[in-house]
């Protein structure tokens, strides 16, 4: 794997790991109220954090010096 690849998933896992660590209790609530959604609903919010994360590849692709 590529160093930058690392960098990326190690960067998500201190942010994924973050809010239970330090809340662990509301995340559980946050959590149990997820789980309810439809799936249509998690399908729709899985759809916005894909164009998002796309959305910052190319914001980061076009800016970058070349």
């Amino acid at each position: 794997m590529s160093t930058p690849l690392l960098m990326a998933l190690g960067l998500l896992f201190v942010l994924e790991g973050v809010f239970p660590f330090l809340a662990p209790e509301r995340w559980r609530q946050t959590f149990l109220q997820l789980a309810q959604l439809s799936a249509g609903q998690i399908r729709f919010f899985g759809l916005v954090a894909i164009l998002f994360g796309i959305l910052l590849l190319a914001l980061h692709h076009f800016t970058a010096d070349v």
